[in-house]
């Protein structure tokens, strides 16, 4: 069987933590840097998958073993809503509460999850949807990253979303490249020094 994209099965799971995590650290193998290898996977991509399942797909290195996904939400809004009443709920009680304000890196992340209004930024209603894609390194650079943002793109087309957004670390040089190729231009957000805001049009 050759590679292919495919939607998401929830066969995929533990798959989908796992790619998370070994590209958590601006693309570099997130493991060991935190209590947990789950808690990059509980952020970024279990509750994509689980609450909005229709907007995952993933590249199968055809024997059925994902190796890399692309997944997000139609609606950010709607998202973090649910984010907050359904997924929270779901994962209570597998993290220690973190320190406020945040002292070490998994306070920080740990305040990432329980504050999904945090996704909320004004200048990116405009682009209602947004994204996450990840791919394990040796699935880079063939184009399989490209084929899987024309999926999800074609679904949020069908959905009836204009536009996308997604947030990069800074130091992620590779994947500014990337999106650039792709179409995708920054979007000024005030006081946003880690992150990169990139956006575009659904459209082909």
């Amino acid at each position: 069987m050759q590679p292919s994209i495919r939607a998401y099965r929830p066969a995929d799971l533990d798959a989908v933590y796992d790619i998370c995590v070994r590209t958590a650290d601006a693309g570099g193998d997130a493991r060991g840097q935190y209590s947990s290898d789950t808690l990059m996977g509980d952020i970024f991509a279990a509750p994509y998958v689980t609450l909005e399942p229709e907007h995952a797909h993933l590249l199968d290195d055809g024997t059925g073993n994902a190796v890399g996904y692309v997944l997000g939400t139609a609606d950010t809004a709607r998202f973090a809503q649910r984010y907050r009443d359904e997924w929270l709920p779901a994962t209570a009680g597998r993290y220690p509460r973190p320190a406020e304000p945040p002292v070490t890196r998994e306070d920080s992340m740990l305040w990432l999850h329980e504050h999904p209004e945090r996704m909320l930024v004004p200048e990116l209603a405009d682009y209602p949807a947004h994204l996450h894609i990840d791919l394990l390194p040796e699935w880079q650079g063939s184009g399989w990253g490209r084929g899987l943002i024309s999926a999800f793109l074609a679904g949020l087309r069908a959905a009836g979303v204009p536009r996308v957004h997604l947030g990069m670390a800074v130091t992620n040089v590779s994947a500014r490249a990337f999106y650039d190729r792709l179409g995708f231009t920054e979007i000024p957000v005030p006081g946003a020094t880690a992150v990169t805001y990139l956006g575009r049009g659904t459209a082909e």
